[in-house]
């Protein structure tokens, strides 16, 4: 508890403090400024793009994430032929860090067409489907949904493991009691089956989305820091910060603790009423 008051708690309000200064330099402490950062900041046309850049990204990806997690899970809860193979194939991806997918990702993802193709281009090209080759990452309006692809691929398998743990775990009575009753098979799953993988899919919002809010290396290894179309807060943190600029970048490491807040707090006041419950 000691050194989580520390090294967590204590580093947050000292980057708070940090955030409410004019430390513009790497030299010497900076003196009171209150919210001048905070302003300078939302009044950032390139800040709000960022921004989003991140909104666009995270409903990508949770979207992605859950829907083919889902059916994943459903697949292999049916008892899919060669359950322990596919399941060891589907959460393989977990295992490899962003740094080193966004590296492969970054071929498949290559925007350059025709003869210069490479990667998904070049397949669509061989397949006579060129009409599918695009910009990938390097588009102006939705470059930032490509960096979604990889990590839907990264973390869909961790998603169907925690909804095929929520099928487990759903009694067989309860199904052969519904079945005694005469549900159908889309009843059942409406009323009985859904209803008891309510508090997983509130898990995997979680714990994805507070993960995309994140995001950071995954970006820097397909598009890099520079890149303008995928730039989101924490690439404009780390440019800040590199640039010795401590208080903006640490104003922006406060409205990316503030956005997770927001998506956390409410999940741990319900597992909280849930417990008191219990």
């Amino acid at each position: 508890m000691v050194l989580i008051g520390i090294f967590v708690y204590g580093l947050i309000v000292a980057n708070v403090q940090t955030s409410l200064t004019d430390q513009h330099t790497r030299v010497g402490p900076g003196n009171w400024a209150g919210l001048e950062n905070y302003r300078t900041l939302f009044g950032d046309e390139d800040f709000r793009y960022g921004l989003r850049n991140l909104l666009y990204y995270t409903l990508a990806f949770l979207a992605g994430t859950l829907l083919i997690g889902f059916v994943w899970a459903w697949l292999l809860e049916r008892g899919l032929w060669g359950e322990g193979f596919f399941r060891a194939v589907y959460l393989f991806p977990m295992a490899v860090s962003f740094i080193a997918s966004g590296v492969v990702w970054r071929w498949l993802l290559n925007s350059a067409e025709g003869d210069r193709a490479t990667g998904l281009n070049r397949g669509f090209d061989s397949l006579h489907l060129g009409f599918l080759s695009n910009e990938w990452w390097s588009n102006e309006r939705w470059g930032i949904l490509a960096i979604a692809v990889p990590a839907v691929w990264q973390l869909a398998g961790y998603v169907m493991a925690l909804f095929l743990a929520g099928f487990r775990g759903i009694p067989e009575e309860l199904r052969e009691a519904a079945r005694m009753d005469g549900a159908s098979e889309w009843k059942l799953y409406r009323h009985v089956i859904f209803p008891q993988l309510s508090p997983v899919a509130l898990s995997a919002i979680i714990i994805v989305g507070h993960m995309s809010l994140k995001v950071f290396d995954l970006i820097v290894a397909i598009a890099g820091d520079t890149n303008y179309t995928t730039k989101v807060p924490a690439i404009d943190l780390w440019t800040e910060y590199s640039r010795g600029d401590y208080a903006i970048s640490s104003a922006i490491g406060t409205v990316l603790l503030v956005i997770v807040a927001v998506l956390i707090v409410p999940y741990l006041v319900y597992t909280f009423r849930q417990e008191r419950r219990r």
